[in-house]
């Protein structure tokens, strides 16, 4: 008769297996939590934006509630230049026969994307021009523009620093050391900002009041600074059609002329610490 088979079972391997097991989720949790640790917000500081974001957002309900009826499937906020067209052709007839409800729902739709940094305000800037030419879409741009970006800047003094020294720790420091710099030409300095694509409008806005850029400052560098490209923009609306591509606009042509007009701004800037320095 054969001797039993003997079955030798390593007891160690399943509780280790086990244990690898929750290891893993345990560290996948860990870094999941980290992650959310690492968001600079508190919950106050988050209440307070969903505060103000839900005050402008019935703020802007209000407003479209006072609006003649439209064929609302056919209006909705464009993010491409084929909705763009689209957008211009069923809107033309309603700006003409509501032009006062229809300046105000594009106004507020304007300052509130602006405000709360949503994409897109190139594409009403655009659309500003074909609807309303040159002038008078120059005008209506920058006034929006103007408006959205100093309602960005109250945001961020209120809950913004957090944010922005999470988001561009290093791009803040660079931008804080320059404005040290430059505190006596503060107003040259932030119009060539404005103009020249040096810094993107959405981290002005929102470091303006970090680095303790006076308000009166920022709203005369961003009212003046953003003619130029609003200029630009709008005459680009009104040969919407033959537009391909939105980085038409600021081919290298235009950026020369920017960075022309920009650098003799900021020329009297220069001067002055050369001067200091000797």
């Amino acid at each position: 008769m054969a001797a039993p088979r003997s079955v030798v079972i390593d007891v160690g391997k399943l509780p280790r297996d086990v244990e690898d097991e929750d290891g893993s989720a345990k560290e996948e949790d860990d870094a999941k939590k980290s992650r959310l640790d690492r968001f600079p917000l508190s919950r106050g500081e988050m209440g307070l934006f969903f505060g103000v974001f839900l005050f402008f957002f019935v703020g802007l309900l209000c407003v479209y509630r006072t609006m003649p009826a439209a064929q609302y499937g056919k209006i909705k906020l464009p993010r491409n230049l084929s909705d763009l067209r689209l957008l211009k052709e069923n809107l033309a007839t309603y700006a003409e026969e509501h032009p006062v409800q229809f300046l105000m729902g594009y106004c507020s739709t304007y300052i509130f994307m602006q405000t709360f940094m949503i994409p897109g305000t190139i594409f009403m800037s655009l659309l500003a021009g074909a609807l309303y030419g040159v002038v008078r879409g120059v005008i209506l741009v920058v006034f929006n523009a103007t408006a959205g970006a100093s309602s960005c800047y109250f945001l961020s003094r209120l809950i913004g620093r957090p944010l922005v020294t999470w988001m561009w720790p290093e791009k803040l420091r660079f931008f804080q050391g320059e404005i040290a710099k430059r505190r006596e030409k503060l107003l040259n300095y932030m119009l060539f900002l404005r103009i020249t694509p040096s810094l993107p409008n959405l981290f002005i806005n929102l470091a303006s009041p970090i680095v303790d850029i006076p308000f009166h400052i920022f709203f005369l560098a961003t009212l003046i600074g953003l003619f130029p490209a609003s200029l630009i923009t709008v005459k680009a609306g009104l040969a919407l059609g033959d537009l391909k591509s939105v980085r038409d606009l600021y081919d290298a042509k235009t950026l020369f002329v920017l960075f022309l007009i920009g650098m003799l701004i900021i020329i009297p800037t220069l001067v002055k610490r050369k001067r200091t320095i000797e």
